[in-house]
């Protein structure tokens, strides 16, 4: 199915439903179809074989995702929080294109060979003033997306999305209009990440209204909460921890939000903890996925986060660090380095195959011939099929022949009192190929490396102690609160001593 038939399922059953709110006010199903075949008219006018936008979160997003869906061009949303010289790197990789800009943003992109520039005003004006004939629906094998990956080496690759992949994993996590009228989805992701476009997707599919939060802070967050009966919200790690010191400090109860889920970065299990315990009436859900696989591939949920959280038992309980399970229209695997799937409770990297997963990049197919894709992730899945997440296959440390995960050591730091924040990393070692290395963001000047040190040896094997320490002010997180371990490593490699 082509992706602008979802919303005119929609629009043609519950015309009146309101769809999305944003700054400026509230459309419903049947104005947001009736604004995506005007802006398909506009396009089909402008050049170019690319719809770029280069906006922050609003109605005007999700208008022009399904109007460059109506007339077939692959939409390209950008970084508008990258430097200029780096936006303009990739614009003119995107070129030739029409390029749906926020009018704050034009002085930053002009002059750009190949670019025809229409200012979000003028695109707002046309999707009101505009034609609106129906226009034909292209093939569903057509690209429908191009994504940017967030990678910190190397120049970013280009995710392709086709229409199939990302309708099938639409119709395997919601139900069409499944959502009570009263529910809505607050979206404060980024528009040029997967969990932005998937938040429109399932969002107008489900009949839940989508409020865009165009910016965040913790306190507009919960403003914005309250102010619109939020139900539904989904956040990044570093965004949760930031509303749970307001939660705490100032008493909020969020008596409308049902469930938050989570995702785009390992969530610390100290913070899903505190959330658990301040929030007892919401679901968390803990999803797993990649661009490359057209969003969630894996789900922790709610009665998953209540029993592991309240077991006695270490085996339940650990999985409140685990990702839970492969969607069922999903086949995972794990694998080592020589292509063997391994049993349960041995690490490996990550497989993953199914519809919704595209694994393919701008002129590049990454899927292997029998449709199986390697995410690049190291995990291990327990006896009863609960994924655990590593992190990045470069990120685990090898130390002497074991796999070492960052993650499991920086949960047991980020307990202790005086620290606010670290990152832990392998750096090379002459006897042990490599050794574990932690840089602190101390809470408390007084903080020491052999009380750090003593406090690791007490909850963990002695080789999972950190040899070598350093202190820095603050620690580098892309945008969707994703630790840039490797920029950490890079920054600070330096200053971290041969020793404890």
């Amino acid at each position: 199915m082509q992706l602008s038939l979802l919303l005119e399922m929609g629009a043609d059953s519950f015309p009146d439903r309101t769809a999305v709110t944003d700054s400026y006010g509230t459309l419903s199903l049947g104005e947001v179809s009736a604004r995506a075949r005007a802006a398909a008219a506009l396009l089909g006018e402008r050049e170019g074989d690319k719809v770029v936008f280069l906006g922050q979160n609003g109605a005007s997003l999700p208008t022009a995702l399904f109007a460059s869906s109506l007339v077939g061009r692959p939409f390209v949303p950008l970084n508008y929080r990258l430097t200029d010289d780096d936006l303009r790197k990739l614009l003119v990789r995107a070129a030739p294109c029409s390029a749906i800009v926020d009018d704050d943003m034009l002085e930053r992109i002009g002059g750009v060979a190949d670019v025809d520039i229409i200012p979000k005003s003028d695109f707002d004006k046309a999707c009101v003033e505009g034609a609106r004939e129906a226009v034909e629906p292209f093939p569903e094998s057509d690209i429908a997306i191009l994504l940017f990956t967030s990678g910190t080496t190397g120049e970013p690759k280009v995710a392709v999305l086709r229409h199939h992949h990302l309708t099938s994993y639409v119709f395997s996590t919601v139900e069409f209009m499944g959502a009570d009228e009263s529910e809505a989805a607050m979206v404060s992701v980024p528009p040029y990440h997967i969990a932005g476009i998937s938040a429109i997707l399932t969002g107008l599919y489900s009949g839940r209204r989508i409020v865009y939060l165009q910016s965040f802070t913790p306190e507009a967050w919960i403003e914005t909460a309250v102010k619109e009966k939020i139900s539904h919200a989904m956040v990044v790690p570093t965004m949760l921890d930031r509303i749970l010191d307001l939660v705490e400090r100032h008493g909020h109860t969020l008596p409308h939000l049902k469930a938050i889920s989570y995702g785009g970065g390992r969530m610390p299990q100290p913070v899903i903890e505190r959330a658990i315990w301040l929030l007892p009436h919401v679901d968390f859900v803990n999803a797993y996925g990649l661009t490359e696989t057209s969003s969630t591939i894996s789900v922790l949920g709610p009665d998953d986060h209540r029993l592991a959280s309240s077991s006695s038992d270490p085996i339940v309980r650990r999985r409140l660090g685990s990702v839970g399970k492969p969607l069922p229209t999903l086949e995972l695997e794990v694998r080592d380095q020589e292509g063997n799937v391994l049993p349960p409770n041995q690490s490996g990297e990550i497989f993953v195959r199914g519809e919704q997963v595209a694994g393919e990049y701008l002129h590049k197919k990454a899927l292997q011939d029998d449709g199986w894709f390697a995410t690049n992730d190291a995990g291990w899945m327990d006896d009863e099929g609960y994924l655990f997440v590593e992190g990045r296959l470069d990120d685990v440390i090898v130390r002497g022949g074991e796999n070492i995960s960052p993650g499991e050591i920086e949960d047991v730091l980020r307990r202790h009192p005086q620290i606010r924040d670290l990152a832990v990393f392998g750096v090379e070692d002459d006897q042990w190929g490599e050794k574990v290395a932690c840089v602190v963001v101390p809470a408390d000047a007084a903080l020491d490396i052999a009380e750090l040190t003593s406090w690791v040896k007490a909850r963990l094997r002695s080789t999972k102690t950190p040899e070598a320490w350093a202190f820095v002010d603050e620690l580098p997180y892309n945008d969707m609160g994703k630790l840039l371990r490797r920029v950490v490593k890079q920054q600070f490699i330096s200053r971290v001593p041969a020793s404890a």
